[in-house]
């Protein structure tokens, strides 16, 4: 008996050994539905060898996994941001797409000004206008009491809509018949310069969004756990009732890393666009870059770092999961692989309540 509240107690309190099962059982989950399929999961033409090998097998493959984590790096340390602070940022989808539009129409428009201005421009367009999709909703919940996580549903579908619409602009939309916009001025990529990429080896989408998200996840550390204002933020997320005796003021706590938490979903936008995509197409759905970026923040544990990793573990997998198609299995093997690692370490807060029965039980000399 002893040793299984032993068991309860070092899940609770160790997150990244949590998380580690959690992936690692997702695989497991991944592997039984392969097997009735009769696809090999190690082995010649298994699909995890598959995975791997697509993944580690050229410099280009690499650079590509961290192409696509890029993004969702740093929307996933928008969420983390949020989750810290007491707001649980299920929006993030429409401030990467208002983002990622508005960043577009930039570099679309003011395609003539010079790299070292046109950049900036377009990030600083980006984060501006995630920072103010999320605001709005802030100023929903704060003023009129308008519960946060509908109103940020509600916004993440008019974003979408609203991106379809710009994209059809005839100044934006491309003039040849693809149902996009135009592809975006040269001079706004972030690509590297081709003789790097074709010297290196590296993935022709390979740019310089990955030391940006770098940079990101230093100075989001730095603000959370370094920063008066980080201290104000967490003490929001912990305790409102508390942080509002303690004169801390929770309207303006939320708003505040609500708009930090919306720039940074709308740059990860930016950098998806000119580093990767170039252009917008109508969407059909949902891209799901800020939905990811959820799944993201819960494998990283909320913690930048952590994020940071995720970001790219994620990545990896989704730019590997192409590959199975190539062996007969389904691409959706993935999605049910990052569905599971969710749900398993979703489930880690019952190790804690176990745990807080443990000790609540102990206090009480074993009396319920």
């Amino acid at each position: 008996m002893e040793q299984k509240k032993d068991l309860i107690s070092f899940f609770a309190n160790n997150s990244f050994v949590h998380t580690f099962f959690s992936i690692l059982l997702g695989f497991i989950f991944g592997a039984l539905f392969l097997i009735p399929l009769n696809i090999p999961v190690f082995g010649d033409g298994g699909a995890y060898t598959k995975l791997w090998m697509t993944i580690t097998r050229s410099t280009k493959s690499i650079t590509d996994c961290i192409v696509y984590g890029t993004p969702y790096i740093i929307i996933g340390l928008a969420v983390a941001f949020a989750v810290k602070t007491g707001v649980f940022n299920i929006g993030a989808e429409g401030q990467y797409v208002v983002g990622s539009i508005s960043c577009c129409v930039v570099a679309i428009i003011f395609g003539d000004l010079p790299s070292i201005v046109l950049i900036p421009l377009c990030m600083i367009t980006a984060m501006i206008t995630g920072a103010l999709w999320a605001i709005i909703v802030g100023l929903l919940k704060t003023k009129f009491g308008v519960n946060e996580i509908l109103s940020m549903i509600m916004f993440n579908w008019i974003a979408f809509y609203l991106s379809n619409y710009i994209v059809e602009i005839p100044i934006i939309k491309s003039e040849g018949t693809a149902e996009a916009t135009k592809n975006i001025a040269e001079n706004a990529k972030i690509n590297f310069s081709p003789e790097l990429i074709k010297n290196l080896g590296l993935s022709t989408n390979a740019n310089i969004g990955i030391f940006i998200a770098i940079i990101l996840v230093i100075v989001i550390y730095i603000i959370i756990e370094k920063t008066t204002l980080g201290y104000e933020l967490k003490a929001v997320g912990y305790n409102k009732n508390a942080a509002q005796y303690g004169g801390i003021s929770v309207e303006s706590s939320t708003l505040i890393a609500l708009a930090i938490s919306g720039a940074l979903c709308g740059l990860g936008g930016a950098i998806q666009l000119l580093g990767r995509s170039k252009r917008i197409p109508v969407f059909s759905g949902q891209e799901c870059y800020g939905f990811n970026g959820i799944v993201v923040s819960l494998m990283g544990m909320n913690n930048p770092f952590g994020v940071f990793f995720s970001g790219l573990f994620f990545g990896a997998l989704k730019y590997s999961g192409q590959s199975l198609n190539l062996i007969g299995a389904p691409s959706q093997v993935i999605d049910l692989i990052v569905g599971t690692v969710i749900f398993f370490i979703s489930i880690s807060s019952i190790f804690r309540y176990l745990q807080y029965l443990k000790i609540d039980k102990n206090k009480n000399g074993g009396k319920k």
